[in-house]
């Protein structure tokens, strides 16, 4: 190694940033050499890449991402995707935990975050013009419904892609990280029943999404295996106003309910929300279970029993499996799928179910 590599210090005065000629000189290594040993370190030596490494230290060197890009043909960005309105995505807890475990993936490596929000017809279009431009390296799609295309489409342009949350066809081989959401539901209807509650309601989640369809299979079965009958269903869109609206069909179908699963904590809120403005207490006439674990607490400091999803580990799963996959795109395709857990707070603890009037 020339003399250079131990007298690393600063470029000429007047020069505003290191250049790669610079980081070179300071090394003690060809050009070609500095080059690749800031791009994966290919065909470089041990020695040549700790020189090279150290001079990057000491001279405060930054690679030009634009000249690198040309070399590596990456961008250094992945996208975050979500086919959702902008004011869901800004109000729901849900979305700040994707967003929170995405760049906890990201920490310590040089991939930035781009957020796009993108909702069907001229938006989505958009969006998928950008993923397949070349500006990414890789996606994750989150909260996708059955009428997007991202999963196929993002398939066929073979841009590494992550799902967060099960496909509606799984034969396309685009992996994903989801949540036991079955079990949850069944995890629900089970509670409610070994409570002493018989008269169970749900309110669904949207039809078109996988996790909403897997919720309302399991309570399906936890009601079957309680020996229960099916109880009235509401679909609602994961918010509170949904949920409360939900809330009001499923009274209107059956006012007798003593028992409620909303297939997400903020549609709990709006059930519980609906229930006292009818003079119904939580949990004395109406138990209550959501579905989240946000750590939500209703209007009157009710802490809600909920199955747990947690988002910010499955999302930081989700975006190291991106990672792999950008740098190895063979890695393997499995997908990861979380167990569901109960959380039993006060919206269902404490006294058994008050009898209405002319109820047995």
């Amino acid at each position: 190694m020339k003399e250079q590599t131990r007298q690393l210090g600063r470029p000429p005065a007047g020069r505003p940033s290191p250049t790669l000629e610079d980081l070179a000189t300071a090394a003690g290594v060809s050009r070609s050499t500095a080059s690749r040993a800031i791009n994966g370190g290919l065909k470089v030596s041990p020695q040549a890449q700790a020189a090279v490494d150290a001079a990057i230290v000491a001279l405060g060197y930054t690679p030009n991402r634009a000249a690198r890009s040309l070399v590596t043909k990456r961008t250094a960005s992945i996208a975050l995707v979500i086919p959702e309105p902008d004011a869901r995505v800004m109000m729901d807890p849900f979305f700040a935990a994707v967003i929170t475990g995405v760049n906890e993936a990201l920490r310590g490596t040089d991939m930035q975050l781009v957020l796009l929000m993108s909702r069907a017809g001229d938006d989505s279009a958009r969006t998928m013009r950008y993923l397949r431009g070349g500006h990414v390296d890789g996606a994750i799609v989150v909260s996708h419904h059955r009428a997007d295309d991202w999963a196929e489409t993002l398939a066929r342009t073979g841009l590494p892609t992550v799902l967060i949350g099960r496909p509606w066809d799984t034969g396309l081989g685009v992996p994903f990280v989801d949540l036991d959401n079955f079990e949850g539901g069944r995890l629900a209807a089970r509670h409610l029943a070994s409570i002493g509650r018989s008269n169970l309601g749900t309110v669904a989640g949207p039809a078109d999404m996988t996790a909403a369809a897997d919720r309302l299979e399991g309570w399906k079965q936890g009601l079957r295996e309680a020996g229960l009958r099916p109880g009235p269903v509401s679909h609602g869109d994961f918010t509170t106003a949904g949920g409360a609206d939900a809330a009001r069909n499923l009274l209107a179908e059956v006012p007798e309910l003593d028992g409620v699963f909303a297939a997400s904590d903020l549609m709990a809120l709006g059930v519980i929300e609906t229930l006292r403005s009818l003079g119904r207490e939580v949990p004395r006439d109406v138990a209550v279970v959501g579905f989240d674990n946000h750590g939500l607490t209703a209007g009157n400091g009710l802490d809600l029993t909920t199955v747990t999803q947690p988002m910010v580990d499955m999302a930081v799963t989700a975006g190291r499996l991106l990672v792999r996959r950008i740098e190895d795109p063979e890695t393997s395709t499995e997908p990861v799928i979380y167990p569901a857990e109960l959380v039993v707070r006060a919206s269902t603890a404490g006294l058994p179910p008050k009898r209405r009037e002319g109820s047995s």
